[in-house]
């Protein structure tokens, strides 16, 4: 189990619009490349993570986004790092893939099994889209997605 005191946390988005989630696809690292995540990153030193999910898909996908709420549950990433996501409400712009994505998806709730996701992000994807509005109560994701599937290292 990741040390809480230690763990670098990662912030992602579960951006959602007319009832779809959106996915990204990674570009690079090479051992990631191809696999679908929710958009997000580092929290920088001094950020809230509302701060850093904000700065995050702005870089990455040149949108403004409002962290409505934080998906309930922690995902191991690898060696010193979690996941948190937080359900979030487009304000602006039209989202691109401009950092570490080469294409995005939206994805209705019974799309979601469209997309390979990263093993770490399947658990929290079927966290939050429980979240979507009006969603499903999904169980699983794919054949490796339940909601007490362990994540596997990455990112």
């Amino acid at each position: 189990m990741t040390d809480r005191v230690t763990a670098r946390v990662v912030v992602a988005g579960a951006l959602y619009d007319q009832g779809r989630l959106l996915a990204a696809r990674r570009s690079s690292p090479p051992a990631l490349a191809g696999r679908w995540e929710l958009p997000g990153g580092k929290l920088e030193p001094g950020e809230t993570p509302e701060q850093a999910l904000v700065r995050e898909l702005r870089e990455e996908l040149g949108v403004e986004a409002e962290p409505v709420e934080r998906v309930p549950g922690e995902w191991p990433l690898g060696p010193g790092y979690v996941l948190q996501v937080w359900t979030a409400r487009l304000l602006s712009g039209e989202p691109h893939p401009l950092e570490d994505h080469d294409e995005l998806r939206w994805l209705a709730p019974d799309e979601l099994d469209a997309v390979d996701w990263l093993p770490q992000d399947r658990p929290a994807v079927v966290a939050a889209v429980r979240r979507l509005p009006s969603g499903p109560a999904l169980r699983s994701l794919g054949p490796a997605g339940g909601p007490d599937s362990p994540g596997s290292a990455g990112s």
